[in-house]
């Protein structure tokens, strides 16, 4: 059956018992229901409401607590990057002077290095040059005298006598010699 013949069969009925009056609610039960409907809100405004209004708040200042934390976090870290990064530029600046200064060190290292053994290279060339007038001289002492023992061969054989005198055959070289040696720098000149 459908809804709209239950519906219709319902107010026939009403009708023949005395009209529409029984579909209507009877006072002492509307009064009634007011009255339980007015003690479930007093119990639902003395109660419920007071929980559902503290647990609001709470989730309130705990989304509001949150946001304040995080924000706080977000400073705390804003801060904590800034100290970062000025320790960084201190670092990149501390470094800088260790590179100049280690650089500067590494030029006067180098400079002192080169100094001594310019220094080194001068003593070694003076050293080289007095050992070789040195050995000049000896070859010359060596050359004049073995020049004296053959100009003297040479006199000994020309003049036909031997020259045993030491001294004066020392002399008459010495003398040679001395000669030879002052026409050779005039030819030199």
């Amino acid at each position: 059956m459908s809804l709209q013949v239950l519906a219709g069969s319902a107010v026939l009925s009403a009708s023949e018992e005395g009209g529409i009056s029984s579909l209507a609610p009877k006072t002492e039960e509307l009064i009634v229901g007011l009255v339980g409907f007015l003690v479930l809100l007093w119990i639902l405004k003395k109660f419920a409401y007071p929980m559902f209004e503290r647990t609001f708040e709470e989730r309130t200042a705990a989304i509001e607590g949150g946001i304040a934390r995080a924000e706080q976090a977000q400073q705390e870290a804003a801060a904590a990057l800034a100290q970062y990064q000025s320790q960084l530029a201190d670092a990149r600046g501390e470094a800088s002077t260790i590179r100049s200064e280690a650089q500067a060190e590494r030029a006067r290292i180098v400079e002192e290095a080169r100094a001594e053994a310019t220094a080194a290279a001068e003593a070694v060339a003076t050293r080289a040059a007095a050992q070789m007038e040195a050995d000049r001289l000896a070859a010359k002492a060596e050359l004049s005298a073995e020049v004296g023992r053959i100009a003297l061969d040479l006199a000994s054989r020309v003049v036909g006598e031997s020259l045993d005198d030491d001294a004066r055959a020392r002399a008459t070289v010495d003398r040679f010699i001395a000669e030879l040696e002052s026409s050779t720098q005039e030819g030199a000149r």
